[in-house]
């Protein structure tokens, strides 16, 4: 058991399971013999049965907690791995599930004595660079990861980068009560997830701020603290909250962006998506609807008509002036953009994502 009560139960020498000091399991390990049967995480069952992936070759399948099939992942040495997998769309995971899995990796690579891994797949971009920092410590730099993101993309790369990973996972605590709730501990607490949404250092709009023993968990738009959500002692105890997020006093709530104002805005999305997905970016600003609204502890997201962004923004940056609230609001869309590019146009990605590599290098970031 550690310090903060995490157990990593073991039968015939593997281990089987880590569960917090509340009773909360957060990965579940099967074996037959030397090889993983089975390994499950918050939202995700990975199968150890290796099968032909068309993108990957040796491959898992990993299935949501219903049974059906997300994705697949390169094929692992579970009992020693040495290789951080290539996810085929890591888009299609529950959320969480990408993160719990590295760490799972993590943990099972630290066990055996592995000192470090290396990435051998097409898509090392700043996302994955993101959640590796989670679970992993490195020399490497994010430019180094993510410089050749867009020709190993175009070529399905499956050499290793020469990046090493040193095994360094973190410890989840579940918060009994919350919604979709847990705090990340390795040197502290290094995040939160509250009703989903994650809380980080530096995070914009939420955020994790540490003074002494004590850690906050608020929500920031511009340069101050927009509201406290919850408090959080040096375990990752709960010491309260969470609280209700205030609404923005603003009147603009509901209203919609004219069309003049979401075609400039749709210019400085488009250069802050992937660049592959920069037209399409462009487009779907520009033709759907894009109104004011109240999101909590996200800057915007996507609805049946367009997108939504925080009203917040307008309230704490128009001060500033026109050009800062355009960037605000540029840099709270490309994810939301991205997202609705992935999930609504499906098949037809693919084509632009061959003319996007096909233009020249250059790091892929992004949105999510």
């Amino acid at each position: 058991m550690t310090r903060i009560g995490t157990r990593y139960e073991e039968a015939g020498g593997r281990l089987a399971r880590i569960v917090d000091r509340t009773g909360a399991v957060h990965a579940e390990v099967a074996w037959r013999g030397d090889a993983l049967a089975r390994l499950v995480v918050p939202g995700a069952v990975v199968r150890g049965e290796v099968i032909e992936d068309d993108l990957l070759g040796a491959a898992h399948a990993i299935e949501d907690a219903a049974g059906a099939r997300r994705t697949t992942m390169s094929a692992l040495d579970w009992a020693r791995p040495t290789e951080i997998p290539a996810i085929a769309a890591p888009g299609r995971l529950p959320p969480g599930a990408g993160a719990a899995l590295l760490n799972t990796i993590a943990v099972l690579a630290q066990r055996a004595g592995v000192p470090a891994l290396r990435y051998a797949g097409p898509y090392p971009t700043r996302a994955l660079w993101i959640s590796l920092g989670r679970s992993f410590r490195t020399t490497g730099t994010e430019d180094e990861l993510t410089r050749d993101a867009l020709d190993r993309a175009a070529r399905l790369a499956r050499d290793p980068i020469p990046i090493d990973f040193t095994p360094a996972p973190h410890e989840r605590l579940a918060l009994p009560g919350v919604r979709a709730g847990h705090v990340e501990l390795r040197d502290g607490i290094e995040r939160a997830v509250l009703d989903g949404v994650g809380y980080e250092p530096g995070g914009s709009p939420a955020r994790l701020v540490t003074d002494g023993a004590e850690t906050r968990a608020e929500v920031w738009f511009g340069d101050a603290a927009w509201a406290h959500v919850a408090t959080f002692a040096e375990d990752g105890s709960l010491v309260d909250g969470p609280h209700p997020i205030r609404s923005p006093s603003t009147d603009l709530v509901g209203k919609e962006f004219p069309a003049p104002l979401r075609a400039a805005i749709a210019e400085l999305v488009g250069e802050a998506v992937p660049a592959p997905l920069a037209d399409d970016a462009r487009r779907l600003v520009t033709e759907r609807a894009l109104r004011w609204g109240d999101l909590g502890a996200r800057a915007a997201a996507r609805d049946d008509a367009g997108f939504v962004v925080h009203a917040a923004i307008w309230e704490r940056l128009a001060p500033a002036g026109l050009g800062r609230v355009a960037l605000a609001l540029a840099e709270a869309l490309a994810p939301a953009v991205t997202q609705a590019i992935v999930a609504e146009l499906g098949p037809g990605l693919a084509s632009g994502l061959a003319s996007g590599l096909a233009s020249g290098p250059g790091p892929l970031r992004p949105g999510t």
